[in-house]
């Protein structure tokens, strides 16, 4: 006797959801029990995307390419006989875009620090699928564990300026689940912020009176030497 369908599993063929752009998918769906011959079709938010027949229980593979986010939807498969009346769902799947990140930036509020000092630096990268994972440095050594940012922040870590060596260069790294594409930032360095002598205000008051003494000496010159004039007429 013809038998129902069993509900049909959808997988990927890729054993991975995530995936880029350009890049060819396949969709197997498949229901393990009933019988054929079975239509398969796949949805796409509800939208059919396309129709497959198998005159057996072998699985039914609809190819994709991923041309844009949209295609990046959920999906289903509906399979079908002449006893599953309105058909059998499958189970969904959400591909999830990944893309390359860009160079991250590192910066600072300051690139002038003095010894003892606390400053900051920051490591962005402005392109690229979430999350990120970044990682400071100083030289070759890495100055802090993996910060892993889940939304479009910058990582941020905390340094105390509290030798010479502390003056070195630093740099960040940045890498997501898009293989093969770990990115190094540029370099930042700090420099020793001069500290001004204490005798320097002492210098310049000093300077400011003199100039002061110098204008009023010129001002009063006209009131002695008009009167010693007349005087001698």
């Amino acid at each position: 006797f013809p038998e129902m369908l069993s509900n049909p599993r959808l997988t990927s063929v890729q054993r991975t959801l995530n995936v880029v752009m350009n890049q060819n998918v396949s969709l197997s769906c498949h229901s393990d029990s009933g019988s054929p011959p079975v239509t398969y079709t796949l949805f796409k938010h509800s939208q059919k995307v396309s129709t497959l027949n198998r005159p057996d229980l072998t699985p039914a593979l609809f190819n994709l390419t991923i041309k844009s986010a949209g295609d990046v939807g959920e999906y289903k498969c509906k399979a079908e006989n002449k006893v599953s009346s309105g058909g059998k769902y499958s189970n969904s799947l959400n591909f999830t875009l990944i893309e390359p990140i860009s160079k991250p930036v590192l910066s600072s509020p300051t690139s002038q620090a003095k010894k003892g000092q606390n400053v900051t630096l920051s490591c962005l990268s402005e392109n690229g699928s979430l999350p990120i994972t970044y990682i400071f440095f100083k030289g070759k050594q890495n100055i802090s564990p993996p910060v892993k940012m889940h939304k479009r922040e910058a990582a941020v870590i905390f340094l105390c300026i509290s030798s010479s060596s502390d003056f070195g260069t630093y740099k960040c790294r940045a890498e997501n689940s898009f293989r093969n594409n770990t990115k190094y930032s540029n370099s930042f360095n700090f420099t020793l912020a001069e500290e001004r002598s204490h005798s320097q205000p002492l210098i310049i008051s000093f300077g400011l009176i003199l100039l002061l003494f110098i204008i009023g000496f010129a001002l009063a010159i006209p009131f002695f030497i008009i009167p010693s004039y007349k005087a001698s007429e």
